[in-house]
């Protein structure tokens, strides 16, 4: 849909009461409200809409009628390829940066159409793409920025280890949005960490998280806390002696005294699976056609001496609690 067609559905004179001719391909509706009980009329009349909060529904006002512009939350498996691919590129820079919203939300729904389908196209030009959805993130308007969380995750998932020289803007943002109390921001920023924990390598994004587990605002850290987590999780056995076990226990006792109980879970969480990995490489099992008595056994450091050697006692008591208590029921959020 052209940029002058989405503005001219912001405009629809007030007999109009819905667009009938909306494509699949649009991703935007558009209705005209001229009063409240329109509006509560329209919500009576659209249950199934994909507009799942009255907060994701943008007014816009044109003199004495308000436009009210809906818009439709494409998910990635169901975005269509593009024709004219040399076009949308060439123009895709000023598109994102247009005053006009809609058109704005258009642009990023192309970026996202754009990395799936034609990936290598967006190389050249991805490093100043990610700064302005960086912008549209920091959009007070809702619709743009959960478009822009979106996009966001769309590039995680396309672009994976390519993406970490700019993933810091990005990172910082959407641990804002997760932290913030509109809830279908919120859910949409949570779920494009989880995408970035999931696609990016751990050993390049642990140390782009780390900072933030020390971050001022408490719901900030208990998000960083979360998506440390996870990425550690990634890691597996071997991987988490790489990249030093010593280290990783010491985050995961700062994080079981913190503010939030996200932060504190996922650090038990974390713990738990430390422990798992330190005992299972450093703690020397006897092979089964051995059986040398007791005192013949070589001695080696416990887990709990491995705590106290490497903590302060109360920081070593903390770890040595969290993980000598049954394991079920742990998961990081997701």
């Amino acid at each position: 849909m052209s940029g002058k067609a989405l503005r001219v559905l912001n405009t629809l004179p007030g007999s109009e009461k819905k667009n009938e001719s909306s494509s699949k391909g649009s991703f935007i509706k558009a209705y005209v409200e001229n009063s409240n009980e329109n509006h509560t009329k329209w919500q009576t009349e659209n249950p199934a809409s994909l507009v799942s909060t009255p907060n994701e529904i943008e007014v816009v006002s044109t003199g004495v009628e308000v436009g009210t512009a809906e818009v439709e939350y494409i998910e990635s498996e169901n975005l269509n390829d593009i024709e004219d691919v040399g076009s949308s590129v060439n123009t895709l820079l000023a598109r994102l940066e247009s005053k006009d919203w809609v058109l704005v939300c258009e642009a990023l729904n192309l970026v996202r159409q754009l990395s799936i389908f034609h990936k290598e196209t967006m190389l050249e030009i991805l490093g100043n793409v990610i700064s302005l959805i960086v912008k549209s993130l920091k959009n007070p308007r809702s619709a743009v920025c959960k478009t822009a969380i979106m996009t966001s995750a769309d590039i995680f998932s396309v672009y994976r280890d390519d993406i970490i020289d700019s993933v810091d803007p990005l990172l910082v943002q959407l641990l804002l949005k997760s932290s913030q109390d509109k809830r279908f921001v919120c859910e949409a920023a949570e779920r494009a960490l989880i995408t970035m924990t999931t696609c990016v390598s751990p050993f390049l994004l642990l140390p782009k998280l780390q900072p933030y587990l020390k971050h001022k605002n408490p719901r900030i850290r208990a998000k960083a806390s979360m998506c440390f987590c996870r990425s550690v999780l990634r890691l597996g056995t071997e991987g988490i002696n790489d990249y030093g076990i010593d280290k990783l226990i010491q985050i995961a006792a700062s994080q079981l005294s913190d503010q939030l109980p996200e932060s504190r879970e996922a650090a038990r969480t974390l713990a738990l699976e430390l422990q798992t990995v330190y005992e299972k490489s450093h703690v020397p099992q006897p092979a089964e056609s051995e059986q040398p008595a007791e005192s013949e056994q070589p001695a080696a450091d416990s887990w709990v001496d491995f705590c106290q050697a490497k903590l302060s006692p109360l920081s070593a008591q903390a770890i040595i609690r969290v993980t000598s208590i049954p394991r079920e029921g742990l998961v990081v959020g997701s």
